[in-house]
């Protein structure tokens, strides 16, 4: 995963409020809720030290996305009175966290990002479909086309009769035809999201049909048939929970191809393990890919640079003369030093044994 989005939490001098909220809408008092939790998060905050401004500055932006219902996080930054960033998280945090620190904390923001892949949902039917393209991390689509096509006909009647089979060749070709424009919409959806994954649900005829237009001509990403629809609450309903259960699956499948890849650098020695090798390796610009493990309960503090942003040391002597060292959780610097050396990230997936919890695979 790309880590750029996160370069204008680490450009500042000054010191960064960093919270990360769970803002799920599903209930009648939601609003309550999120108040709440915000109001607990600012208390922590001020206590830390935080800037007023600062958090002044957040309570004008909290609150999660209003129109996105069920399970969302939320990601927030501010330093000096001015808000960094705030980013939608497709699930709530493992628990709300609020820290003020020399520098930002983003890793539960980073570890959301990491589980998202770019996809395509397609909900099918006899009259047309719904074709929305999400782009990894995006909370509403970037390309969406409903199609439903020409309906003079489309219902067909009960079999039999000689004096009806015009009409129902007519039926049967209105549906392909459909279908036709509807394969063509999804390649167009894959292709302007680059998506890892299809995710077609529906009609079962419209779907065979679909399925052999899609054949001939196959979109980018892999193609999953899941349950549900688009024909009332309910079947959206059940849409939504089939795709979050592929797109999870999608994701630790992905996940596990690039763990089989580290696997392979380590034995090759194009890969390093452990805090040590990792923390110089990427002051050095070294590192490719950084990995890391989601359970950071025991990070030890490490020492950063203002003047070297890609430093990350253990003790500040090793740093020299630099008088703008300081010290944060091992988690933030490696993820700053990252950022910085344009490398990506990958979590470490949990039962993988890796030293630390921390590992990187090389440049050179």
């Amino acid at each position: 995963m790309d880590l750029q989005f996160l370069r204008p939490l680490f450009d500042g001098d000054g010191d960064v409020a960093s919270v990360h909220l769970d803002t799920s809408r599903g209930t009648a008092d939601s609003d309550k809720q999120i108040e709440l939790r915000w109001r607990a998060a600012r208390s922590a905050l001020a206590e830390q030290g935080a800037d007023a401004d600062a958090l002044a500055a957040l309570d004008g932006v909290v609150g999660g996305a209003r129109d996105v219902p069920g399970p969302q996080g939320e990601a927030l930054f501010a330093s000096g009175g001015r808000v960094l960033a705030v980013h939608t998280m497709s699930e709530p945090p493992s628990g709300d966290t609020a820290v003020n620190l020399p520098v930002a904390d983003p890793l539960p923001l980073a570890l959301d990002r990491d589980h998202q892949l770019a996809h395509v949902v397609v909900a099918v039917d006899r009259e047309g479909a719904d074709v929305d393209a999400y782009p990894a991390a995006a909370a509403a689509p970037s390309f969406q086309r409903t199609f439903n096509g020409s309906t003079l006909h489309i219902t067909r009647v009960r079999a039999g009769a000689v004096s009806h089979a015009a009409y129902h060749r007519r039926s049967v070709n209105l549906w392909s035809e459909n279908t036709e424009q509807v394969a063509e919409d999804v390649r167009e959806a894959a292709a302007e999201v680059e998506a890892a994954v299809i995710l077609i649900a529906g009609d079962p005829k419209a779907i065979g049909l679909l399925r052999d237009h899609l054949t001939a001509r196959p979109p980018r990403g892999r193609t999953v048939y899941v349950e549900g629809g688009r024909t009332d609450q309910s079947a959206i309903d059940v849409l939504r929970a089939s795709v979050d259960e592929a797109m999870h699956e999608a994701m630790i499948e992905s996940h596990r191809a690039v763990l089989d890849e580290l696997e392979a650098t380590l034995a090759g020695g194009h890969g390093l393990q452990g805090l040590a090798p990792v923390m110089e390796a990427l002051s050095q610009g070294r590192v490719e890919t950084l990995l890391l493990a989601a359970d950071r309960a025991d990070d030890p503090e490490l020492v950063g640079s203002r003047r070297d942003p890609m430093a990350v040391v253990s003790d500040a002597t090793a740093l020299g003369d630099d008088a703008t060292t300081f010290t944060a959780p091992a988690s933030a610097l490696l993820l700053r030093s990252a950022v910085h050396g344009n490398a990506k990230f990958t979590e470490l997936l949990p039962g993988t044994r890796c030293a630390d919890g921390v590992a990187a695979m090389l440049r050179y």
